[in-house]
């Protein structure tokens, strides 16, 4: 697993979406965050290889990479921040370690797909085998509310996608479809999770983020903003983070 290390302080573990890697998280001036900020690329993003242990794709494979390299580093106690995907996986790191504290959901949800999202994820599967360039250049730009506002960002992307394998397109997305729906654990604790959410996010109306958030304070809502807030706008995003941790 690739990973790096920035800052000093308590440390804040970040968890880039789909298709991205932790590099994602440069559109953001976290070094105005006084943190030791660890940044990992999930397997089969950025510079991490998928070497999973069975054929089955779980983001419990996922889950024991990251608590590797943090046991690796030895760290104690940690918050999280997890974009998209990475948001998913921060749900199941706060359940199964006591040392994750607060979770933000950057663009992210807590409960399961239902069965038309689980028909998509099998298809965008066979469509990374079948035509990734085709799935990589429809996806990415309706992640963004206004795309004609970030050509270039849009091309950078696109292009850090390409370099990841069909298989791990694929795994992915699979994986994705058989998460766990932490509604109950979100109700029962509300104040350990926050939501930073985008009002043209496409993927999740905000209305029904609004609808099932137990904890309206927690979630923060982003009005000139897709589903990649970070970088549409960064500002508020930074707003949003310091509030949380400062």
């Amino acid at each position: 697993m690739h990973f790096r290390i920035e800052g000093d302080g308590p440390v804040i573990v970040f968890l880039h979406g789909f298709m991205e890697s932790s590099s994602m998280w440069n559109y953001l001036p976290l070094e105005n965050l006084p943190f030791r900020k660890i940044f990992i690329d999930l397997p089969g993003h950025g510079k991490s290889i998928l070497n999973p242990v069975n054929d089955k794709p779980s983001l419990d494979y996922f889950l024991t990479e990251v608590i590797a390299v943090l046991t690796a580093l030895d760290i104690k106690q940690f918050h999280t921040i997890g974009h998209s995907m990475g948001g998913y996986v921060a749900l199941l790191l706060k359940e199964e370690l006591n040392a994750c504290e607060k979770v933000v959901l950057l663009n992210s949800n807590f409960w399961a797909d239902n069965e038309q999202k689980k028909k998509d994820r099998i298809r965008m599967a066979d469509i990374a085998f079948k035509s990734k360039r085709v799935l990589i250049n429809e996806a990415i730009p309706n992640l963004f509310g206004e795309p004609n506002k970030f050509p270039l960002e849009i091309e950078q992307l696109k292009s850090e996608a390409l370099h990841m394998s069909s298989e791990s397109i694929a795994y992915a997305s699979l994986a994705m479809r058989e998460r766990k729906d932490f509604s109950e654990k979100i109700r029962l604790n509300p104040t350990d999770y926050f939501i930073i959410h985008g009002v043209q996010d496409r993927l999740v109306q905000k209305e029904e983020i609004k609808n099932k958030t137990p904890n309206s304070k927690n979630l923060m809502i982003i009005e000139n903003a897709g589903h990649m807030a970070h970088i549409e706008s960064p500002e508020m995003v930074m707003s949003h983070l310091r509030k949380i941790f400062c």
